[in-house]
């Protein structure tokens, strides 16, 4: 029996640390870094970003949200992009997020859906969150969050997206966001 136990301990070990290694690679940051800088040139974030109204949202993300459905270039490919502004804290309003969005953005979640080969398995999106100044997020252990985040693991942008039905990886929207 304890032979057993090690050998189930190892396994959890060994898929976790598998996990790990699918996000926050050097290329994942420096793929976001790409993405944050066309994002900002559509104004989609930075100072001069595109306001929209404020819906009430769920953790993980904000407790308030904006969220932006778009297609953009980058290396040249074309992929679906889709960009959620996180706001809290508890309680804030819809009145104090358009007056100031500075003061209560917590994070920004984006989802891009990169080329065909990227990582089919998980709709060949790219996931990021990055905090409000442009920074990549990091989980507990450091890991910056970028890539195919949260894949084969229990929790996570791709373990909790996977279960948005429709097979897209999608909760907000039925649209089809293929590009052609």
């Amino acid at each position: 029996m304890k032979k057993s136990l090690i050998g189930i301990a190892l396994v959890v070990s060994a898929t976790t640390a598998l996990s790990q290694q699918l996000a926050g690679t050097e290329a994942d940051k420096s793929y976001a870094a790409e993405l944050w800088a066309r994002m900002e040139a559509l104004g989609l974030t930075g100072d001069s970003a595109i306001q929209a109204f404020p819906y009430q949202g769920v953790e993980p993300h904000g407790l308030m949200l904006q969220t932006f459905y778009t297609r953009t270039t980058i290396d040249g490919h074309t992929g679906a992009l889709v960009v959620k502004r996180n706001y809290g804290p508890e309680g804030v309003s819809v009145d104090e997020i358009l007056s100031n969005p500075d003061d209560h953005l917590g994070s920004i979640t984006v989802m891009f859906q990169r080329e065909a080969d990227y990582d089919p398995e998980t709709g060949n999106w790219f996931w990021a969150k990055y905090l409000a100044d442009g920074t990549l997020d990091q989980n507990p252990a450091g890991m910056a969050l970028a890539g195919l985040v949260g894949k084969g693991a229990e929790a996570g942008c791709i373990a909790c997206h996977q279960d948005a039905g429709g097979g897209d990886y999608l909760f907000t929207t039925d649209a089809d966001l293929t590009v052609e």
